[in-house]
């Protein structure tokens, strides 16, 4: 398998972080791995917000995150492991993903209820 393409922090870009959370499925899927701390695996946000998410677009939501530098994925067997780069990202950018996901009216770790 080729390796995932994760940014160095240095390379992050702040338009790359708010493209990547304009959509509320990847925004929730961020607050849920970054509230998460042991790092969620992708089978468990195909169901989020009373909705079911096709792996090809959750795939692609994960990838959208993991190539704005938002999370880290590490393969393990047959599963994808996603975790927050939230500490590295507040260095960089003091609050920015936190008060996005605030703008959307919720904490890491919570899906919004609609």
């Amino acid at each position: 398998m080729r390796p995932l393409f994760h940014p160095a922090i240095e390379d992050v870009r702040p338009e790359a972080i708010l493209h990547a959370l304009s959509d509320p499925e990847r925004a929730a899927i961020f607050a849920q791995i970054a509230g998460g701390g042991s790092g969620g695996t992708c089978a468990a946000f195909a169901n989020m917000r009373e909705r079911v998410i096709p792996k090809s677009s959750l795939s692609n939501h994960i990838k959208v995150l993991r190539e704005a530098g938002l999370i880290r994925c590490e393969r393990q067997g047959v599963e994808m492991h996603n975790h927050s780069r939230c500490s590295e990202l507040d260095e960089r950018f003091p609050g920015l993903a936190m008060a996005i996901l605030s703008a959307y009216g919720w904490l890491p770790g919570e899906a919004k209820a609609d």
